[in-house]
């Protein structure tokens, strides 16, 4: 305040006026100068947190609702509105922590039991939550201020029951449904979302299960239930190294951290199985590696992205040792796990292409060509259409009983033997159907030499080349049987069967 300075003739004016008028004078000059109380003060900077909560300015309000606790600390009106403000800005933990030390100061506040019992139910806390209802009630029988969060606070207790039952089951889908239940009614429980997270990298959706886990260590960086899950992530993703590192990193804020320590141990142990298979396969002791290959599988059934790599490292395995359906088998499992997983795809298209499935292995190149459009996976589906297409023609080398690599003189010989046991005359006695059978076997048996037997259309024919439709058009096997025995110096036309 600043100094009024009083000249001599205002001086004896006042000594001239009455003693009561110069008493006024000093009193109203003591007012002026005396400061107001802290109390005063205080409760002013409370009026004026009022207005501000009212208009939700709750940063201004908290502010101010501080400094009214500054200048008065004992009391407990300051921290229930302070409380209420930190309610309103979703900071639980520091409302609830508020609102118990308004309690010390005042044992029969009301509002305080209230607002203990809203951060404990946002917070998950369970037991906290009932007791505070229960004490509201003892201080007002007829309260109705917690009526909602009795409701509340009992589905809750349901619900928990119901998510560990999922879990000691591993439906994992389901406790993450009962989850979203709980975090409805207790939105600030972080023990609700890490055990989400943690179910969510269990089902493979590991970006999600980060994301939470990230956002708790912002709340509190020595969570190791956060480490454990981020852990977790690292594990299901293939990166054994880091997760171990995660696990140990858990284990070191809680030594008693007993999921870190299981998932620590399996992980270090897939890891060891998973090198010593790989060195196995590069050794080429194949039937090691497949054993080895086939316990990492039964480490952990939920790890989809390791467990697809061990099963194609298995399958490549298995077309080693010659064990082709084994490998689609095994590839089949990949592409169940894993739809992308064009190495998987391609091994089984050379596997159904080893074992002549042209049009399974047609269908593999073409799925992998929209997968990965490369030079190389277009000519194997080109080769593999071409396959297809031959396949589908007849097989001369079949019918005659010959081998592609069959000389002139054994296909000759093969064709004097087919003709004669399938010669017409010969079932002259047998019944319709098997007459005409055997006369089917026999026309095929005289296309297959008279492709096979002459050198252009025999190489057209093993190039994959349709043979013209023209050159087969006039073809007669009886004239073809009789220029056979006439030409090769055998029995002449007139040849007569035993029968």
């Amino acid at each position: 305040m600043d100094v009024i300075e009083i000249s001599d003739s205002e001086r004896e004016e006042i000594s001239s006026s009455s003693d009561m008028e110069v008493e006024m004078t000093e009193v109203d000059e003591v007012e002026q100068i005396v400061p107001k109380d802290t109390a005063t003060i205080a409760e002013e900077k409370k009026k004026l947190g009022n207005d501000q909560y009212k208009a939700q300015n709750y940063q201004n309000a908290l502010k101010l609702y501080s400094d009214a606790i500054s200048l008065c600390p004992d009391s407990a009106a300051y921290y229930g509105n302070r409380a209420a403000c930190y309610m309103m800005l979703l900071n639980y933990n520091s409302a609830l922590t508020d609102a118990r030390h308004a309690i010390r100061l005042d044992p029969s506040f009301e509002k305080a039991y209230v607002r203990v019992a809203k951060c404990c139910l946002a917070l998950g806390d369970i037991i906290g939550t009932e007791q505070a209802i229960k004490t509201v009630l003892e201080l007002e029988p007829q309260s109705s201020a917690l009526t909602s969060e009795q409701q509340s606070v009992q589905k809750l207790r349901q619900l928990e029951t119901t998510v560990q039952n999922n879990y000691d089951t591993q439906a994992y889908r389901n406790v993450v449904f009962y989850l979203d239940s709980a975090l409805k009614i207790a939105p600030a429980c972080l023990r609700y979302r890490l055990l989400k997270a943690e179910c969510l990298a269990y089902l493979g959706r590991c970006d999600e299960a980060l994301d939470i886990a990230v956002g708790v260590m912002k709340l509190d960086s020595t969570s190791a239930d956060a480490i454990y899950v981020r852990g977790l992530c690292l594990y299901y993703t293939d990166n054994l190294e880091k997760g171990i590192l995660h696990f140990e990193r858990a284990l070191q804020l809680d030594p008693d951290h007993q999921k870190s320590k299981r998932m620590r141990s399996k992980c270090k142990q897939l890891k060891e199985m998973k090198e010593n298979g790989n060195i196995l396969f590069k050794s080429g002791r194949y039937r090691e590696a497949h054993v080895v290959y086939t316990d990492a599988l039964k480490i952990d059934e939920h790890n989809k992205d390791i467990n697809s790599k061990l099963l194609y490292n298995r399958a490549l395995v298995n077309t080693r040792i010659g064990s082709l359906r084994e490998a689609i088998l095994d590839c089949n499992r990949v592409l169940e796990l894993n739809a992308q997983y064009l190495k998987a795809l391609l091994l089984r298209a050379r596997c159904h292409n080893d074992l002549e499935k042209f049009e399974e292995a047609v269908a593999d190149y073409e799925t992998a060509l929209q997968l990965e459009k490369t030079p190389e996976i277009k000519r194997l589906l080109r080769d593999a259409k071409f396959a297809l297409k031959k396949s589908k023609r007849k097989d001369y080398y079949k019918i005659l009983g010959v081998s592609r690599t069959a000389t002139e003189d054994e296909i000759k010989k093969a064709y004097r033997k087919k003709a004669l046991v399938h010669h017409p005359d010969r079932h002259a006695g047998s019944s319709v159907e098997n007459r005409k059978d055997e006369e089917l076997k026999f026309k095929e048996i005289g296309e297959a030499y008279a492709i096979l037997s002459d050198a252009r259309k025999k190489n057209r024919y093993d190039s994959g080349h349709d043979i013209e439709e023209q050159e087969q058009a006039d073809f007669d096997p009886n004239q073809m049987f009789r220029s056979f025995f006439q030409f090769s110096g055998g029995r002449n036309a007139s040849f007569n069967f035993d029968y």
